[in-house]
């Protein structure tokens, strides 16, 4: 799937995420970048559920952010599924959970 314009998904409450995607040039590949208070203890588990996300949905150039705020994975999964179908404009026949599991 490729990135075509910036999209947020997720809120800055307790115990959710802000994941904002956007456009990376052709070859750049993954730009990740993660702000939590848990970073030292979960920073590396995060990294690897969005990596997997973005690699079940075939995203190979993107600039991705995530302010964490105690976020469970499933919830990660899902903000960074969001932010890039909110990127395609993808809103109609959603892959939720089989597709994407």
């Amino acid at each position: 799937m490729k990135i075509k314009k910036p999209a947020m998904a997720g809120t800055l409450e307790s115990s959710d995420c802000m994941v904002t995607v956007e456009p990376a040039a052709k070859g750049e590949g993954i730009t990740f970048e993660l702000e939590s208070a848990v970073i030292k203890q979960y920073g590396n588990q995060i990294k690897k559920v969005v990596f997997e996300t973005l690699d079940r949905l075939d995203v190979e150039n993107v600039k991705i952010s995530i302010v964490d705020k105690g976020t469970l994975d499933c919830t990660i999964k899902a903000r960074v599924e969001c932010a890039v179908f909110r990127s395609v404009g993808q809103n109609k026949n959603l892959p939720w959970g089989g597709a994407i599991e």
